[in-house]
């Protein structure tokens, strides 16, 4: 459907939508820092020691699947930790994710409890079991809370963004960010504002710095 102006510009009109439909395209990341802290974001090997506990012995594919995992539990103990701003959008975001990628996640779910199952034998079931809590529990953090929470919203807002079956492609560009958010980070001090408005100290309030006309007394920083 084309838009025509008053004056008959359909040309106008269109750029005009256009120009609208660029605006909002892509989700607006959650900002909760004036200075967005640098977390030195590159992408990051699945076997790199980083992404979680170790799994020696595992596969490529199996590899894969516990780099998966780790970012799933990363943003679940976010949506759980992050709900104090509804802007962050933690909760619904996460929940769409697993629905978006649920494919993609079953499969690394299966290939990591056979991992354990191959690597463990009878015991590989317990083993995968805690593997996975102390894999949340990793995550868990407060001092750092504001960076984790807007770094992790924000890797869950691109994964909703990326077509199914490429959620490894996140996980292998933001995990080494997600890791680094587990540190504080605060604002650095504002730098120094030339148009701040300066105010003058107040003079002293003792009754010897004023003349019974209520004029400060010159000793007192006055003219009288």
């Amino acid at each position: 459907m084309a838009f025509r102006t008053k004056n008959g510009s359909r040309a106008a009109a269109l750029a005009a939508a256009a120009l609208a439909t660029t605006a909002m395209a892509g989700p607006a990341e959650a900002q909760l820092y004036i200075s967005q802290p640098n977390l030195r974001p590159s992408a990051i090997e699945p076997s790199d020691p980083l992404v979680g506990l170790p799994v020696p012995g595992a596969t490529a594919a199996e590899y894969r699947a516990h780099l998966l995992w780790n970012l799933r539990a990363g943003l679940n103990v976010a949506a759980l930790q992050c709900q104090f701003s509804d802007y962050l959008r933690a909760v619904p975001n996460y929940n769409g994710l697993l629905a978006h990628h649920s494919a993609e996640l079953a499969t690394a779910y299966t290939t990591l409890n056979n991992y354990f199952k191959r690597v463990q034998g009878a015991k590989g079931q317990k083993a995968f079991d805690d593997y996975s809590t102390i894999t949340y529990n990793n995550w868990s953090t407060l001092q750092a809370q504001m960076i984790f929470c807007q770094t992790a919203t924000n890797i869950a807002k691109t994964a909703l963004a990326t077509p199914k079956g490429q959620l490894i492609t996140v996980a292998q560009a933001r995990m080494r960010e997600l890791r680094n958010a587990l540190v504080p980070a605060y604002d650095p001090r504002p730098a120094y504002n030339p148009y701040l408005v300066r105010l003058n100290a107040l003079p002293s309030l003792a009754p010897q710095c004023w003349t019974k006309r209520n004029q400060l007394r010159e000793a007192c920083g006055g003219r009288a």
